[in-house]
């Protein structure tokens, strides 16, 4: 696990190539130090995933790294101690809960963010060395019902298309995957590959007009929840005009008829659908004549599509037009399901999800698991599928599961109905965290916690969307007494008497232990094949991407055969009835609550929140509406508003940006503890899941808005960060030299004079520049410390609040001139432009300064480009560009 001096020094001196460890597109990265030892990342322009591009998550990597608010030291019912005290703890009480309860009495909840390592020898200690196959993944959350879909239709979870097949294709489907801010550097080679060759339409399946909508040639906004009986209408509708390839179907499928006959039930002609999913008829007609008209189709899918009680349905509902026309096995065509993590596929291949086993075999196979089991050489192996996210988290609050250890995500924010697992963990006998931070929503439930290695500083690889596997390298020393997830989970299996599996020295290691398991798989007639990876460790430092199967040195493509991975070697279709959401909208709860991801945040923000140029975008928690929803809760856009479901509430603030259906709501996933108050999206989601693939339905959730009764509201900005007052609502958003605190308050006091100074105590001698007004219920100081701005606060009972750009701006300025004194207490100077809301991470521009420049001539995203520097670097933020020309002209 060390590494030698000379290893850093030669690191030091040369760019290392590496993977972002964000969304599922595996970009290539380059890391290297700048003259002045910091470290850059730009994107890898020899990795297949991107060729040198990267998002504007991507892109502010380097702002990420450092050791602030890292775990740094074991930790054993709070206090420090060392890796022996801290694994024999872990050890020891597995192995007396295993004594006293079984086996199906402990659980590992793992995540996609972990490295194919890591998974590896976690699953192995699970499913063959206790026993149980109660180990589960975060990915359980955005990509099984792919899997499911993929098992059902083909025999195994493969991926059958490339990201080369994007630019192949004559026509892609975008369904349910606000690509353009999810996966934006795939958006951006589909956005290059139409300016090359405008022929390739694009068309967005999706009830919100998104940045996806906005670029694309059509836009079908579907109503909520009836993606089957879109694809199950053009399922009959290309049966019914001769788009059928009859040989493919003959040759390579079973179930046709079967599939036929259940779509016909809901969807028996082109306006029965477009009926019972909100369309317009001609609208329908347009796409099912592209999608039967059309060779080389792919059509895309992502959480839109898995995040639902019927989301196995919903895929199975896809590929059965492709197997029904042929579209799959060939160039620019297939079924193509975008993962949400980096390494959510590295799971999978691996066994991480309760329901596989390993190297894509079955647990449900006899045969599968006698011969895992011979290959581990193992004591055992779980003899049936474990318990999946939400029911194990189920199990852990009824006291079924008496120990779980969860690495490396946080579950108290980003599972549905997340207060009850919270109450779950602080019931739980046994809580293991392994984490790189010390602060998040689900680390204070955690009786034993274990510092683990970052991005940056680790080594082992990843699979992305497109079966590439990739190499994350460390290029960052290990800080304080943080260790890689593989070597602490082979440290615990040892002392639970394991030794003779979790012998390993590196990953390389491991690696070779997975790739020589899929020799096994391939006997079984399984697609994933790294045999010719097998045998290689030394080669393991220097490996470039390489895309798998890989049949004898060779990488070729799955299917393109006409063969599966079924025990015939056919396909299936998959009959899928139509049918609604678990639970629809009631009287009580009249709207639809739907949860996602936005541009330039992830996850619970435990890191992205580190980069302050991702802060800037959307710097608070919000709820999107259409304007008639927001007027009959009787709320105005930039109030803020609550969100109540039967599950539970959150707080947000409401606004109408145009995107939204009449009756749905949306809100991001991203806000947690550390973040804002009483914000987490998970509270209110509904805990219904897949009854096949378990995914929870995160897209459909029965809400209500209500207005609040807000008797006073504010913001600090600040040098440091600084604790909230004692308010209903917060929400705090890291700056650039600067901390951005919002908040609102009802029946306790406002933050006055007397709060401010006990707050920042450091800048009791500073000059305070004060405005109170007791009546009217403001308060507004600026402390001026040396010439500069140390902090300043605005709090008002009415009127509005100035906005935060210029204010924020005096922090990076070296000294106050007399002009910016004279504009503190106002918030604003009028002879400065307000630039808005920041449209552009990269370089700060916000949508006043470029509506100013569609006004002065600028006419296009490039030429913006050219005057203000937007949309020149990641490109991240063009869609929305292209917007507000469109926006400005009318």
């Amino acid at each position: 696990m060390g590494r030698a001096a000379g290893d850093w020094q030669r690191r030091l001196s040369a760019a290392v190539r590496t993977t972002c460890p964000y969304c599922g597109v595996g970009c290539g990265v380059l890391a290297q130090q700048d003259a002045n030892a910091s470290w850059q990342v730009r994107g890898d322009p020899d990795h297949p995933a991107n060729r040198g591009r990267l998002c504007s998550k991507g892109t502010a990597l380097a702002a990420t790294l450092g050791e602030d608010g890292r775990l740094l030291q074991p930790q054993v019912h709070g206090h420090d101690v060392g890796w022996d005290a801290a694994l024999d703890a872990v050890a020891s009480g597995l192995r007396r809960c295993i004594e006293d309860h079984g086996p199906e009495s402990v659980a590992l909840y793992v995540s996609g963010q972990l490295l194919t390592e890591d998974y590896y020898v976690a699953n192995k200690l699970m499913k063959g060395y206790v026993g149980t196959a109660n180990i589960d993944t975060n990915s359980r959350l955005c990509m099984s019902s792919a899997v499911s879909g993929h098992v059902r239709a083909f025999g195994e979870d493969v991926v059958p298309v490339d990201y080369e097949d994007l630019e192949a294709a004559d026509l892609l489907v975008l369904v349910g995957s606000n690509l353009a801010w999810c996966h934006p550097v795939l958006m951006q080679r589909i956005q290059a590959e139409r300016e090359r060759r405008p022929a390739l339409k694009v068309i967005a399946i999706d009830p919100r007009r998104t940045a996806t909508a906005e670029l694309s040639d059509l836009h079908l906004p579907l109503r909520s929840g009836t993606d089957v009986m879109l694809f199950n209408g053009l399922l009959v509708w290309l049966a019914a005009k001769g788009s059928m390839d009859s040989a493919f179907v003959s040759a390579s499928t079973e179930g046709m008829v079967e599939a036929l006959q259940a779509a016909r039930v809901a969807s028996s002609d082109i306006q029965a659908t477009a009926q019972a999913c909100g369309l317009d008829v001609s609208m329908l007609e347009q796409f099912f004549t592209l999608f039967a008209s059309t060779e080389r189709v792919v059509t895309l899918f992502s959480q839109g599509v898995n995040q639902s009680s019927v989301g196995a349905d919903k895929v199975n509902s896809i590929i059965n037009c492709h197997l029904l026309t042929g579209r799959i096995g060939r160039r620019g065509m297939g079924p193509f399901s975008i993962t949400g993590q980096p390494n959510a596929m590295g799971g999978r291949e691996v066994g991480g999800l309760s329901t596989q086993l390993a190297a894509h075999l079955q647990l449900q196979d006899p045969a599968h698991r006698d011969a895992v089991q011979a290959f581990w050489q193992s004591p055992s192996i779980a003899a049936q599928p474990g318990l999946k996210a939400v029911e194990l988290f189920e199990a852990v609050h009824d006291g079924r599961i008496k120990a779980i250890w969860i690495m490396a995500t946080n579950p108290v924010v980003s599972l549905p109905d997340a207060d009850r697992v919270r109450a779950a963990l602080a019931n739980c006998p046994l809580v293991i965290v392994s984490d790189c931070v010390s602060e998040n929503d689900t680390l204070p439930y955690a009786h034993i916690r274990l510092p683990a290695a970052a991005w940056g500083e680790k080594e082992g690889t990843v699979t992305n969307s497109d079966r590439h596997i990739s190499r994350q390298r460390a290029f960052l020393p290990l800080p304080g007494l943080a260790r890689p997830d593989w070597w602490i989970t082979c440290e615990v299996a040892k002392r639970m008497g394991f030794a003779t599996g979790f012998g390993f020295d590196a990953p390389a290691e491991i690696f070779d232990e997975h790739a020589r398991l899929t020799a096994v798989a391939v006997q079984f007639g399984m697609q994933l094949d790294l045999r010719a990876l097998a045998g290689k460790t030394a080669e393991y430092a220097e490996m470039t991407p390489r895309q798998w199967p890989i049949a004898e040195g060779t990488q070729v493509r799955p299917f393109a055969d006409g063969r599966f991975s079924t025990p015939d070697g056919r396909a299936r279709f998959v009959p899928t009835m139509a049918r609604a959401p678990r639970h629809a909208p009631t009287a009580e709860f009249p709207l639809i609550l739907n949860t996602g991801r936005i541009r330039d945040q992830w996850h619970t923000m435990t890191r992205t929140a580190r980069a302050p140029a991702l802060n800037a975008h959307e710097p608070e928690p919000f709820v999107d509406a259409h304007p008639q929803d927001l007027s009959a809760a009787g709320i105005a856009p930039g109030e803020l508003a609550r969100v109540s479901t039967r599950w539970g509430t959150m707080l947000a603030r409401a606004r109408a940006s145009g995107d939204m259906p009449a009756g749905m709501l949306f809100v991001p996933i991203h806000w947690s503890g550390p973040f804002a108050r009483e914000s987490r999206a998970g509270a209110a989601v509904n805990p219904v899941v897949d009854s096949l693939s378990g995914e929870p339905e995160f897209k459909h959730t029965p809400a209500r808005l209500e207005r609040i009764d807000i008797r006073w509201r504010g913001f600090l900005l600040s040098r440091r960060q600084v604790n909230a007052p004692d308010a209903l609502w917060w929400s705090r958003s890291p700056g650039d030299g600067v901390h951005r605190l919002e908040f609102a308050g009802h029946h306790s006091a406002a933050p006055d004079s007397p709060w401010m100074r006990q707050a920042l105590p450091e800048l009791q001698s500073a000059e305070w520049i004060e405005y109170g007004d007791a009546g009217a219920g403001s308060y507004r100081v600026a402390l001026v410390q040396e010439g500069r701005l140390a902090a300043c606060m605005m709090v008002v009972r009415h009127g509005e609040l100035p906005p935060r750009a210029w204010l924020t701006s005096l922090f990076a300025h070296p000294l106050l001139d007399a002009a910016d004194r004279r504009w503190l207490l106002r918030g604003h100077r009028v002879d400065v432009p307000d630039p808005g809301p920041t449209v552009c991470a990269c370089f700060a521009v916000g949508a006043n300064s470029i509506r100013d420049a569609v006004r002065a001539g600028c006419d296009s995203v490039d030429a913006i480009g050219k005057r203000l520097r937007a949309g020149s670097n990641c490109g991240s933020c063009r869609p929305e560009i292209t917007r507000l020309i469109s926006a400005s002209r009318s």
